[in-house]
C-alpha cells in the first residue's frame, strides 16, 4: 500500500477515534503501568462492560500497587476475582507481583512473566510504555482478516500484516481505535461497512463475514455427582489442586454417590470448551468426615466458583422449603 494512502488511513482512523472511541475508559486516562497491566489481564476473555462495571475499581481499591498484591494472601485475590471466571488470570497476577518490584517495558521481559502472552506484552507495550508496537486481540484479528480477505491465516501473517498498518507516529490511538472499530463497527455479524474509517482499503467489504472463517466448534459436555457433606449447620469444602479451578474452594465430585445421601436437584454452567452438568446429593453427618467445614455466612466469604455458587443457592432452597 502507498505510504500516501496509509497516512490518509491513519488520518481517518484518528478522526473517527476523537469522536467515536470509548475515550473515558479509565485504563485509557491513566499513565500507571500496574493499573493498565490490571486492565489488560482482565480485558483477557472478558467483556469491556464486565470488568468496567464490577471488577475493575474494586480490585484496584484492595490491590493498589504490585507490592500489595504480592504481600496479600492468594485467597483474597482469588475473592476478589470471583464470577471473572479464568481464574489462572488471579493466580498469574499474584505470582507476577512476588517475582518484581515494577513491570518491565521490554516485550521480551514481559512474556517471560506469567500469564502474559505476546498481544498482552505488546499490549502494555504500548499502552503502558509509548512503544509502536501493534496488537492482535480478537477484534483487531478481524479487521486484519477483512481488509487482507484471509480466511484462516496463521499467526505470523496475521502480525506481519498488523505491522504493515501500523501508525508509528501515534500507536497508543491507533490501537485502541482499531479495538474500538472492531467492537462497535467491523462486529461478527452486521458490520458497519459504510461507516468504517478503513473502508477504502477493505479488501473483504462486499462479502465480511466471510472473513475469517469460522471453525465449527462442538461444545463437550461433562457432569458430576457433587457431595455436600453438611455437619452442625455448616458444609464441607476443600481447596482445589487440580488444573481447573485450581485455589478455589467447592464441593467434593465423587464417582458414585453415599447410599444415605439425598438428591436436591442439578445445576449446571457453561465454561468455555464445555458445558458442566452437576447432580447434587447432601450428606447429613452425626459425626464430622471431612477435614472442613463452613457455615453459610464464611462461605460468602471465601472464593468459590460460579458453579459451586449455584449448588449453594440449589441446597439453601431446600433448607428453606
Amino acid at each position: 500500500m502507498p505510504i500516501q494512502d496509509l497516512n490518509h488511513i491513519h488520518k481517518n482512523i484518528q478522526i473517527w477515534y476523537k469522536k467515536e472511541g470509548r475515550l473515558s475508559l479509565p485504563w485509557r486516562n491513566t499513565s500507571d503501568p500496574y493499573a493498565i497491566y490490571i486492565s489488560e489481564v482482565m480485558l483477557q476473555q472478558t467483556q469491556v462492560k464486565t470488568v468496567l462495571e464490577r471488577y475493575y475499581f474494586p480490585f484496584l481499591a484492595k490491590f493498589p500497587t504490585l507490592k500489595i498484591l504480592a504481600e496479600s494472601p492468594l485467597d483474597d485475590v482469588l475473592k476478589m476475582w470471583e464470577g471473572l471466571g479464568y481464574y489462572n488470570r488471579a493466580k498469574n497476577l499474584h505470582k507476577t507481583a512476588t517475582l518484581i518490584e515494577t513491570l518491565p517495558s521490554s516485550i521480551d521481559a514481559l512474556i517471560a512473566l506469567p500469564g502474559i502472552g505476546k498481544n498482552t506484552a505488546h499490549a502494555l507495550a504500548t499502552f503502558a510504555f509509548g512503544q509502536a508496537v501493534p496488537i492482535m486481540e480478537a477484534n483487531v484479528k478481524r479487521i486484519i482478516c477483512r481488509i487482507y480477505t484471509l480466511t484462516s491465516p496463521n499467526d505470523t501473517l496475521l502480525w506481519q500484516k498488523a505491522s504493515m498498518l501500523l501508525d508509528t507516529h501515534s500507536p497508543f490511538e491507533y490501537n485502541q481505535a482499531m479495538m474500538d472499530i472492531g467492537a462497535t463497527l467491523c462486529k461478527p455479524k452486521n458490520p458497519l461497512c459504510d461507516l468504517c474509517p478503513l473502508v477504502s482499503i477493505c479488501q473483504g467489504k462486499e462479502d465480511p463475514t466471510r472473513y475469517p472463517t469460522k471453525k465449527k466448534r462442538i461444545v463437550p459436555q461433562r457432569e458430576y455427582h457433587m457431595m455436600l457433606y453438611a455437619y452442625d449447620d455448616s458444609l464441607a469444602l476443600s481447596q482445589r489442586t487440580g488444573k481447573f479451578l485450581h485455589g478455589l474452594w467447592g464441593f467434593e465430585s465423587v464417582e458414585v454417590p453415599l447410599c444415605a445421601s439425598s438428591y436436591i436437584g442439578e445445576v449446571s454452567h457453561a465454561y468455555t470448551h464445555f458445558k458442566l452438568r452437576c447432580k447434587v446429593y447432601v450428606y447429613e453427618e452425626s459425626v464430622p468426615s471431612q477435614e472442613r467445614y463452613f457455615s453459610l455466612a464464611q462461605i460468602k466469604e471465601i472464593a468459590i466458583s460460579k458453579v459451586d455458587e449455584k449448588i449453594v443457592k440449589l441446597f439453601l432452597g431446600t433448607i428453606s422449603l
